[in-house]
């Protein structure tokens, strides 16, 4: 198939189902105006019929390589003309976008990581099921933070925020770029960042259990409901700088809680909820975070 030569930015399963449906590989079905095509296939429709499908375009856009100097400034490119050509239907959020256009190895680990059974608890989503890859239940799909892809973005952002020194342009740009730069990762770097993932759950969902991600609410002495982003990022990135200290810190588990409450009551409101986002901001909360740990390794 001469569709095959070319990368399809948007539509892509839309294009193939036409040229397989020119193709005589599939058939008309569902019609309700004219159920009588129904089982159908191209070469058995009435001459009329074919004479108007045939006359229908399909408009597209080509991005020339010299558009952009570098492969990363080409990558970006194309991510700002998906993201104008879905302004006109079913507006996707960025972590969606990510995943259609940067597909690669980094981008299965996001989603297999997703699976994790601590994530899917401290977000409130209900465990993995293989069968929600083809036919996700209802109420998952009603879960703005699945049907979103926010779990995803979740995990990005740990894996991008290891390296917040580098951090500009804000949150979206920034992971925007690291999802460019993953592109270029090979397999040992996929099974190294898996294990440092892994490994960080390990130790802060040993410490916070079913508490993990949330916020200590001292008004009403105990943790809040939801988990959040915002300490999320503070909580793994901290945790993965403090991996050599990981015996020290699950021996002294009930300090690490205590000292956590004493940081989030104390704290100005919005250090770990995200209501500042700078890079100042988000470099002080893994930093306040990290340190707050330390001293518990060192008591």
């Amino acid at each position: 198939s001469d569709l095959a030569k070319y990368e399809v930015m948007d539509g892509q399963e839309r294009i193939t189902a036409i040229h397989n449906f020119y193709s005589n590989r599939l058939k008309l079905k569902g019609l309700e105006q004219w159920p009588e095509l129904n089982g159908r296939i191209y070469d058995n429709l009435p001459s009329e019929i074919r004479k108007v499908i045939d006359r229908r375009s399909i408009s597209y856009i080509v991005l020339l390589k010299e558009s952009a100097t570098t492969t990363d400034e080409e990558a970006l490119l194309r991510q700002q003309v998906f993201e104008r050509l879905n302004t006109g239907g079913v507006e996707l959020t960025n972590q969606e976008i990510r995943h259609c256009i940067y597909h690669c190895r980094f981008d299965d680990l996001l989603m297999d990581l997703t699976r994790d059974p601590r994530i899917r608890l401290a977000w409130g989503l209900p465990p993995y099921n293989k069968e929600e890859e083809n036919n996700p239940p209802p109420g998952l799909l009603k879960n703005r933070f699945y049907s979103q892809m926010r779990d995803a973005e979740v995990i990005l952002r740990f894996f991008a925020l290891r390296h917040a020194a580098q951090y500009k342009g804000g949150m979206q740009t920034f992971l925007d770029q690291y999802m460019v730069r993953a592109r270029r990762f090979s397999e040992d770097d996929i099974a190294f960042l898996r294990r440092v993932f892994i490994q960080t759950l390990d130790l802060a969902s040993d410490i916070y259990g079913e508490h993990l991600f949330h916020l200590w609410e001292q008004a009403k002495q105990r943790w809040a409901d939801r988990a959040q982003i915002a300490s999320t990022d503070a909580v793994l990135v901290a945790f993965s700088q403090l991996l050599h200290l990981q015996s020290a810190l699950r021996a002294r588990k009930v300090q690490a809680l205590e000292q956590t409450k004493l940081l989030f009551s104390t704290l100005p409101a919005g250090t770990f909820t995200g209501q500042r986002n700078t890079k100042a901001d988000v470099l002080a909360r893994i930093r306040i975070f990290r340190e707050m740990l330390d001293r518990v390794a060192a008591s």
